[in-house]
């Protein structure tokens, strides 16, 4: 499923679609004209009434799109600053890592939580370092808070999922409550780095975060989602819905690492990359078993 959401369509299916938009778009509009031409005629107040309302209505669409529009740019801003510290970072550019960094100080400017960070990381950019040394402080300045911040998210909608799991009796309502927690988390991912998705933003974010976990592998090597997977396999032999809670708590973390990494402004250099099985120890404390036996886990 993943694999079909994440592949992009073919330029024939993106033709059909584009003018089928535009005939659909074409055939409402002349709709819509002949629709007020008929009320001008039987009565012009009502015409000019719904004039108006049109109006309103596409002021408001074009509102909404612009915000769209801004959204999914400072996204690209964003994206564009994560090639270009990887681009620096491989040919250990001292001059394109501060470039980079100027550019994340740049797009944390009217952040005010991270206006001491910032005088921090400038203060420290006067010694002479690498390019790795430049990246990793300004990693350690502004976006270890953020990385907080993102944990924290992640736990909360793992802890969501693997309770509407455990406890919604009815299959389809708890993989819609599962999928609202998923697209709510993307979306905050989003707004902790800067991006600020919006609605339409919010769909296509998480589209990019599918192909991304299409091209990096559902279960990364190194990562330990298989034993958070096994242990929620044990615990299903005691209840069947909290295994099936612990199971889909963990493939949630997994989404949400996976959307840390695409909304992130820079790779993970020397900050602790999260893992799975601690983000589910943590956001899953409490909700099944006991606190201690968790916390050893």
């Amino acid at each position: 499923m993943m694999r079909i959401a994440g592949s992009r369509p073919s330029a024939v299916t993106r033709f059909f679609l584009n003018s089928l938009a535009a005939l659909l778009t074409f055939v409402l509009s002349m709709a819509a004209l002949r629709f007020f031409d008929g009320l001008m005629a039987r009565s012009p107040i009502l015409g000019w009434i719904g004039v108006g309302l049109f109006a309103a209505f596409t002021l408001a669409t074009l509102m909404v799109a612009v915000r769209e529009y801004a959204a999914w740019a400072r996204f690209g801003r964003i994206d564009a600053i994560a090639r270009d510290a990887g681009a620096a970072l491989a040919a250990a550019d001292l001059a394109q890592a501060n470039a980079v960094v100027d550019r994340l100080d740049a797009l944390y400017a009217r952040r005010p939580e991270l206006s001491r960070a910032r005088e921090t990381l400038a203060a420290r950019r006067a010694e002479p370092v690498d390019a790795e040394l430049v990246l990793a402080q300004a990693e350690a300045a502004l976006l270890a808070s953020l990385d907080q911040q993102a944990r924290r998210e992640i736990e909360a909608a793992a802890r969501t999922v693997a309770a509407a799991t455990a406890l919604i009796p009815l299959a389809l309502v708890d993989i819609l409550a599962a999928l609202a927690a998923n697209l709510r988390m993307i979306r905050r991912m989003a707004e902790i780095y800067g991006g600020r998705a919006g609605a339409v933003g919010g769909w296509r974010l998480a589209r990019t975060v599918i192909a991304h976990l299409v091209a990096t592998g559902a279960v990364a090597a190194g990562d330990d989602l298989i034993h958070t997977v096994a242990g929620g396999g044990i615990l299903a032999k005691v209840s069947r819905r909290f295994g099936e809670g612990v199971v889909n708590g963990a493939l949630t973390a997994r989404v949400g690492i996976a959307a840390m990494e695409v909304c992130r402004p820079l790779p993970f250099i020397r900050q602790p990359r999260p893992r799975v099985g601690n983000l589910i120890a943590r956001g899953l404390k409490g909700l099944f078993g006991d606190d201690d036996a968790t916390t050893k886990k």
